[in-house]
């Protein structure tokens, strides 16, 4: 075989050189992408993040130890945040200052709805801003007891639940509620009527009959563990659970629902990750609603959890004021790949007592929408979700790209910059 000569082989035209025309046409397309992320490449440098904020939080946590007494070692475990949540108005007050109109929400929501908040999320909290993204998800409002106008069961429990401690909404799939202990109470909480005040880990005579009511029916592919929040389990309760569906031939995954990964990440210890590898495959859906929740810490967390082969998903609610807001959104969808969580949902705030003034229009979430699709990467893009009355289940909603199926024998669409065109389509036979 004959060897090209350098001449040769230097007259060859790469198989990716662009003609110079083409070049040209290239650039000015790429100057149009590059004017569309102008607004948001603005907006983000005011928008702050777990990360850019390290500093502060970190002299927001030092100050959070010396007002409950704690040690480095205690910082570090997740037992010392749960016997020490946040749940007097005193404490709190000694560790953010705290308006007039908050301590009276404090004192009149207290009488009805619990709240508590785990000294680790509480360092994520702008001492001075009453209008902190963190604060306004756990420090009690008096719009909680002001709106009695929605629904006080969305879920319409007494005909979803066919077994102690289930809830079956779907054909495959059903939730087996295992506590109502949280590391901290939202204030956005859908199930805040179920909390209670006092935390209850649910008899195994419950779980059994809930287990069995899975073992019965085997079109049940998919168990969710949530309350609550399932982490708010013993390791040794949790594996006990696995353990029994893992036993049952037709369940084919199990999931966790679970917000410890962002508002207590030392849950997510090595011995828990050594037992959840052991229940292969698990998936774990979290909730991040604002970029001041991803921080160093949850990345630990989310990573230990995924080198223990768990799957994790983000669930975030859309909330008014807090995340309603699509440059906030996208930053926030962003961070999560960051630390190897996947965008899953953005839930539109469901219409519960109490928790009207976090409600957005649908229209907004929309918005949200198309600011995303295109705007970035399609692992960053969740799917809108608004969960349909009376108990009918998830619902989800996207912008409209699909304008007319009967244009001239195509159909006509609308791309993610506002292009309508005409694309030709198959035809059933």
């Amino acid at each position: 075989m004959q060897r090209r000569s350098e001449s040769q082989e230097e007259t060859q035209v790469h198989p990716m050189e662009v003609d110079p025309e083409d070049r040209c046409i290239a650039l000015k397309r790429s100057a149009e992408v590059k004017a569309l992320i102008q607004d948001y490449l603005a907006a983000v440098a005011h928008i702050p993040t777990g990360f850019t904020l390290a500093d502060r939080i970190e002299a927001n946590r030092r100050r959070v130890l010396k007002v409950l007494g704690g040690t480095e070692e205690q910082w570090d475990d997740y037992r010392w945040h749960m016997r020490n949540r946040i749940s007097d108005l005193e404490t709190l007050s000694r560790i953010v200052h705290l308006t007039e109109e908050e301590r009276l929400g404090i004192q009149a929501v207290e009488k009805t709805y619990r709240w508590a908040i785990s000294p680790y999320y509480a360092s994520l909290m702008d001492p001075d801003d009453p209008q902190c993204p963190v604060r306004l998800q756990s420090i009690p409002s008096l719009r909680e007891v002001e709106d009695t106008s929605e629904i006080k069961d969305p879920m319409i429990i007494k005909y979803n639940s066919p077994a102690p401690l289930i809830s079956r909404l779907y054909p495959d799939r059903l939730i087996i509620n295992v506590t109502n202990a949280c590391s901290m109470f939202c204030r956005h909480c859908l199930r805040r009527k179920d909390i209670g005040h006092q935390d209850l880990i649910y008899p195994r005579s419950m779980l059994e009959k809930a287990l069995d009511y899975v073992r019965q029916n085997e079109e049940i592919r998919d168990v969710l563990l949530t309350g609550g929040d399932a982490l708010a389990l013993r390791d040794d309760q949790l594996d006990w659970i696995l353990s029994r569906l893992d036993e049952i031939p037709h369940v084919e995954i199990k999931r966790l629902g679970s917000r410890m990964p962002c508002v207590l990440p030392q849950r997510i210890t090595p011995e828990l990750c050594r037992i959840l590898e052991k229940h292969d495959p698990l998936y774990l859906n979290t909730q991040f609603n604002h970029p001041k929740e991803v921080t160093r810490e949850a990345q630990i967390a989310c990573d230990r959890l995924v080198r223990a082969g768990v799957v994790l998903g983000d669930q975030t609610v859309l909330l008014k004021g807090i995340n309603n807001d699509p440059h906030v959104m996208k930053k926030l969808l962003q961070e999560l790949l960051r630390i190897k969580v996947r965008p899953y949902y953005i839930f539109n705030c469901k219409k519960v007592e109490g928790i009207r003034h976090f409600r957005t229009s649908i229209q907004e979430g929309l918005n949200i929408m198309e600011h995303l699709r295109g705007y970035t990467s399609g692992l960053a893009v969740p799917t809108y979700i608004v969960t349909a009355p009376e108990g009918r289940g998830k619902t989800p909603l996207s912008p409209q790209y699909l304008l007319n199926t009967n244009f001239n024998g195509n159909v006509l669409i609308r791309t993610w910059e506002g292009h309508v065109l005409a694309y030709e389509d198959e035809r059933d036979s």
